[in-house]
């Protein structure tokens, strides 16, 4: 048997959160090294990069892995990761830092995050998994099928403007070329089934994009998928639905229907798959869970906002 070493790794993505993600390791580690941890260090410069140190950091077997970055930081090195028992402590320094919302990790304090390493607690957690013609590829939050999932892929095609403003002008335009989308769902191996609509979010944990709530009561250690999805909506009607979507009402209203299960396949014409903020691959996909296939370290009794 290998020895366990009593060291911490720690995991940075300098680019995350648009810089946020220097900052934040600077004070986690400072932190920890504070607190007498042996701490190794491991930047990565690219997505292939990072996920090849983390296979490093990991076969080393250190007493925790710090991952300072956002959600697609740590979706990104998944396979990595994703069954070595080597729990994860995720400082947040991402754009939406969704996961650290679902698991009440501390989201705007580097040092009380990187605590977690040496106090917290243990929690297993399910992973996504999304099969599309493009490949595998693994995943924490949500999984966006349509009309956000073009939001998304519009932003990000977009050169300008900077900041908020790009992700506006990106609804706006999506708004003006809002069509319904003609899916084909099946779910744990039921008969495929026309249910066209405006969009599909299929869910590990309650919200993306910084807090919305799409899938609001998902928990991410239940071992099932949450399935939303929103019927064809006219542009007032879905301008209508987002302040709801924003409070976790609208699954109350009738356009929306929420169901849970271990699988679901979903193709359409023109489909985008987003999930943890990465475009994962279009046309069809199937969305699986995998339960407790990540640990990751917790508050305890305490949360944090």
């Amino acid at each position: 048997m290998a020895e366990v070493r009593d060291h911490i790794a720690l995991l940075a993505n300098p680019d995350a959160g648009k810089g946020r993600g220097r900052d934040a390791a600077s004070t986690a580690l400072a932190h920890l090294r504070d607190r007498g941890a042996e701490v190794r260090i491991h930047a990565g410069r690219s997505a292939a990069d990072t996920a090849a140190l983390a296979a490093q950091a990991v076969a080393a077997q250190p007493r925790a892995l710090v991952v300072v970055g956002g959600d697609g930081t740590l979706s990104g090195i998944l396979d990595a990761v994703r069954g070595t028992g080597v729990p994860i402590a995720l400082v947040a320094a991402g754009t939406g830092n969704d996961l650290a919302r679902a698991l009440g990790l501390p989201r705007h304090d580097a040092a009380a995050a990187a605590e977690l390493a040496l106090t917290g607690v243990p929690r297993s957690i399910d992973v996504g998994e999304i099969r599309t013609p493009a490949g595998v590829a693994p995943f924490l939050t949500v999984a966006a099928l349509g009309f956000d999932a073009k939001v998304s892929d519009r932003t990000n095609r977009l050169r300008w403007p900077r900041g908020a403003l790009r992700y506006y002008l990106a609804l706006m335009i999506e708004l003006m070329r809002l069509r319904p989308m003609d899916f084909v769902v099946s779910a744990d191996g039921e008969q495929a089934a026309q249910r066209p609509g405006t969009l599909i979010a299929v869910a590990n944990t309650a919200s993306y994009g910084g807090g919305m709530p799409v899938a609001a009561g998902a928990a991410p250690d239940d071992a099932l998928l949450d399935v939303v999805h929103v019927a064809p909506l006219g542009r007032l009607r879905l301008a209508m639905l987002f302040p709801l979507l924003l409070r976790g009402r609208h699954l109350e209203r009738p356009e929306v229907t929420h169901r849970q299960a271990r699988s679901v396949t979903v193709r359409a014409p023109g489909l985008v798959v987003y999930a943890d903020g990465e475009r994962i691959g279009e046309d069809e996909c199937t969305i699986t869970v995998q339960p407790a296939a990540l640990t990751v370290m917790v508050p305890g009794e305490e949360t944090h906002d």
